[in-house]
């Protein structure tokens, strides 16, 4: 399901999708993935997706891969339309390579304000 997600300018019948009430809809078991475990074991156990995809490569390699599971799952596509037309957001064609995949964070090394090793929580705002 892909919604629109904010404003954007363009009127009230653009309107927020009110992804909180997607991610409250989610399995509540909050359980990172081990190191033996797959991301597709891993997603069998939760009972839907909530993804916000910023590059055009994440988002291409988000619908391939689930078209290519064995299992199907709701996915939730909250990302800006207004991604579509912004030149940050494009991605170089290795991107869409198969040795690439799905970002699940994409570090901004530009403006790292603190060392990787040492950030111990990330907090995902919305709205």
């Amino acid at each position: 399901m892909l919604l629109p997600h904010g404003y954007d300018g363009q009127g009230p019948e653009h309107s927020n999708c009110r992804v909180e009430r997607y991610l409250s809809l989610i399995d509540e078991n909050d359980t990172f993935p081990t190191e033996k475990e797959t991301d597709d074991e891993l997603l069998q156990r939760i009972n839907m997706q909530v993804v916000n995809c910023s590059t055009s490569a994440n988002y291409f390699h988000l619908l391939r891969s689930q078209m290519r599971r064995t299992f199907r799952k709701p996915l939730i596509v909250v990302s800006p339309k207004k991604l579509l037309r912004f030149k940050e957001a494009s991605s170089n064609i290795e991107e869409f390579g198969d040795k690439e995949n799905f970002k699940e964070v994409i570090i901004d090394n530009s403006k790292n304000l603190v060392a990787n090793d040492k950030v111990k929580r990330v907090i995902f705002c919305t709205g």
